[in-house]
């Protein structure tokens, strides 16, 4: 018999000290319903999330008797809780086109599961709520879920099995969606999943969090090395801190097939190894003025090899604006050269450059309409030195094959940086924004990029962690966490709160 599966989901990794994100956001990247998601999915370069293809795709390779039911897929870029009145109509659009769906065998979800709302702390644990009241409790519900979740008892309760992502930077959302696809046709199968759920008192700025070395990929690593023919799926979430919510924390998210036991015992192995090497959550960052004496030394001797060096303070991909001009603006008046800068989101500027042609030089005002506390007004003369339609298919890491359309762009030339502007917010992690203008990343003395650690990925192939450093700069994502008011964290909390304790969890008693 035919399986009918519906495919649908909503993402947004959501900061609480960012700008509200609104219905536009959404539309801007991603909003699709019904057909359109099949049609896309068809395209040799999708915009849909992947994990939507990667499912779509395991299922037909699999042979299976299936078909797909597509209900509604969005995502914004990184930013503030998104509008509850959107989310609203955007839950009920999902539930109604849901409950017209008819009959459904099993429901795919992709969520990122860091979204909050201007009116609640649990909008994923909402949709998959919702889908439970929907389609019963016999119906099997798999959502994949990004490694800096925050999860909640809700999500844990109405989802059958929650899969994460296990690479930092993300370059694995395929094979999640293939396994979410095999754990499903499991269940169909008579495969029973028995889920343990640890949340540790433990938050970590994003930095630290990366899946090849330091203290989350040991846990990452060790929880894929106890994956048997019992235990179906180990997810140690990262979580999202600056989402400041009562459900951040490290979680552990062990599902076995049929054996309660044994999953609650690999999660407490694993939340109890995490939280004895609580001490390694730290990351130690590069002084501005040390950035910028290493640049401008790179730029004065080309024997010195190429360096990269990453604004995190100001990650679009955690909700930083894009437009803070700490680093820019040190790298002008210190008279930087040979150095590549990306991006820098400003439409306003864009369309400066655009009335300005290429080969046009103006006064260029950084923030001309969108000065804020950390968006600070910079002016210096600029050289256009290209434009560009904005749309591209991303070459390395985690856009790879993939459309990307940030509007207009523009390269101009400030002091001796060459500096790419967009119009649509997102952060660089992926050298196309580069090569777009036909530079040469490989032939960089310095390149400096906004993003946090997906960049990695993206630029791995011309810089080694020898030459990566990450700068300490103010803005909306800045790893030096004591520098925000987070005044919903479950606290006590290390390593805000040194004092932090954490007594292991309830059953180990029962």
């Amino acid at each position: 018999m035919t399986k009918r599966v519906a495919l649908m989901g909503m993402h947004l990794e959501a900061n609480s000290f960012a700008p509200t994100t609104t219905e536009q956001d959404f539309r801007t990247l991603c909003y699709m319903a019904g057909d359109e998601m099949l049609a896309d999915i068809a395209k040799e370069n999708p915009s849909i999330p992947a994990e939507i293809t990667a499912f779509h795709a395991e299922m037909n390779t699999r042979g299976m008797d299936w078909e797909p039911v597509p209900i509604l897929i969005t995502g914004a870029e990184p930013g503030g809780p998104v509008d509850e009145a959107f989310f609203q109509r955007t839950k009920a659009e999902m539930q109604h086109r849901l409950r017209d769906a008819g009959a459904i065998d099993g429901v795919f979800c992709s969520l990122h599961g860091a979204m909050t709302s201007t009116g609640g702390d649990d909008p994923d644990g909402e949709l998959l709520e919702m889908v439970r009241d929907l389609v019963g409790p016999d119906v099997p519900i798999l959502s994949t879920l990004d490694l800096h979740a925050n999860i909640s008892e809700r999500m844990v309760e109405k989802a059958d099995v929650l899969v994460s992502y296990i690479t930092n930077p993300h370059v694995d959302q395929a094979e999640r969606a293939q396994e979410s696809a095999d754990l499903m046709c499991e269940i169909w199968d008579g495969m029973k999943p028995e889920v343990a759920f640890i949340r540790l008192p433990l938050v970590s700025p994003s930095v630290v969090l990366l899946s090849a070395e330091g203290p989350y990929a040991d846990l990452i690593n060790y929880g894929q090395q106890m994956q048997t023919d019992t235990i179906a799926n180990v997810s140690v979430v990262a979580g999202f801190v600056y989402s400041n919510t009562p459900m951040n924390g490290i979680a552990v998210i062990v599902t076995a097939r049929g054996d309660k036991q044994a999953a609650r015992a690999l999660a407490a192995d694993i939340a109890e190894r995490g939280w004895a090497d609580r001490t390694r959550f730290r990351k130690d960052l590069t002084s501005l003025d040390d950035a910028v004496s290493m640049m401008k030394a790179n730029g004065e001797d080309e024997s010195r090899p190429g360096q990269i060096f990453a604004d995190v303070a100001d990650n679009p991909g955690g909700g930083g604006r894009g437009n803070t001009t700490y680093v820019l603006k040190a790298l002008v008046e210190a008279g930087v050269q040979h150095c590549l800068f990306a991006v820098f989101h400003d439409p306003a500027l864009v369309r400066a450059a655009q009335a300005a042609g290429e080969g046009g030089r103006f006064d260029a005002v950084f923030n001309a309409e969108t000065e804020s506390e950390f968006s600070q007004r910079f002016e210096a003369p600029a050289q256009v030195l290209g434009l560009h339609d904005g749309k591209m298919v991303g070459t390395l890491g985690i856009w790879a094959g993939r459309s990307i359309d940030v509007g207009p762009m523009a390269l101009l030339q400030v002091g001796g940086v060459k500096l790419v502007v967009i119009t649509n917010r997102k952060q660089c992690a992926d050298p196309v924004f580069f090569q777009a203008f036909g530079l040469d990343v490989a032939k960089a003395r310095s390149v400096v990029v906004k993003s946090r650690g997906h960049f990695r990925a993206g630029f791995a192939p011309y810089f080694d962690n020898a030459h990566t450093f990450e700068i300490d700069v103010p803005g909306l994502t800045s790893p030096v966490l004591k520098n925000f008011n987070f005044d919903r964290l479950p606290r006590p909390v290390y390593s805000l709160d040194e004092d932090a304790t954490w007594a292991g969890p309830a059953w180990t008693e029962d």
